[in-house]
């Protein structure tokens, strides 16, 4: 069996984490999959949005396959950590906007890879958490690291030191989730999210999230240095002169990423 479903419809990719039998918990092969399918996500002109979930009704994912942990030796420990920093980096890094589609439960590495994702979209019903100190350790794929940057320090400190479980209206109430909604209607929710960023101009899109993720890392002053070298970017584009001609015409602007 797969452990990673790949699906691209239209200019959607959609990445499955396939492991229902144990609530998608990521154990090697599960993270040397995952890591090849961004890649190639990285490098696809063709996909303007990226969704990730997990399969089943149960769980987003619930983090290290425990069963797994257990068998291996500490330097496997040490390249099983290696491996899900480096993958969730690379998708903190994709051009493209990413959503977590969180369904179900999202403990440890489950939860470290709904914030390496842009976007937080929760089934009312889930339950999430960076539960790492219950098990005497810490959260090591960036958890200690996006988690404050995303709801502020005192906060993630409060749940990260606590191992503390939130509700889905917590999460949103936090800022830790983008939106909730109820499970039987979560797709068309996540649905109606995607196509608001699809209208918009790709290459607009990418410079935005660059020069955002840039800027977060540096001064004010080098930051607007940043801004404004993204937005010369989109000057040469065809996008930008569609969007003018289409403003004139008063119709949808069509975008080809171009």
């Amino acid at each position: 069996m797969q452990e990673i479903i790949y699906e691209q419809r239209d200019a959607v990719a959609y990445v499955t984490l396939n492991r229902p039998e144990s609530m998608n918990a990521f154990n090697f092969q599960l993270l040397l999959e995952l890591g090849q399918v961004v890649e190639g996500i990285r490098i696809d002109p063709d996909v303007r949005a990226v969704v990730f979930t997990g399969s089943g009704d149960r769980a987003f994912s619930v983090g290290a396959d425990l069963k797994e942990r257990k068998t291996l030796t500490e330097s496997m420990v040490r390249r099983n950590l290696n491996k899900i920093g480096d993958v969730f980096t690379m998708i903190d890094q994709l051009p493209q906007p990413t959503i977590a589609v969180i369904n179900g439960f999202a403990f440890g590495g489950g939860m470290e890879l709904a914030l390496a994702c842009d976007f937080r979209i929760a089934a009312d019903s889930a339950v999430m958490g960076l539960t790492e100190t219950g098990l005497a350790i810490i959260p090591g794929a960036g958890g200690t690291q996006r988690l404050p940057r995303l709801i502020g320090e005192s906060k993630a400190m409060e749940l990260i030191l606590t191992a503390r479980r939130v509700s889905a209206e917590e999460a949103l109430q936090i800022g830790m989730v983008t939106q909730k909604a109820p499970v039987d209607s979560l797709d068309e929710v996540v649905n109606a999210f995607v196509n608001s960023l699809l209208a918009n101009g790709p290459i607009a899109i990418q410079q935005a999230k660059f020069a955002i993720k840039q800027g977060m890392m540096a001064d004010l002053q080098t930051g607007l240095a940043i801004e404004r070298k993204a937005y010369e970017m989109t000057l040469p584009t065809e996008d930008r002169v569609e969007a003018l001609i289409a403003f004139s015409e008063k119709r949808k602007p069509v975008f080809k990423g171009k």
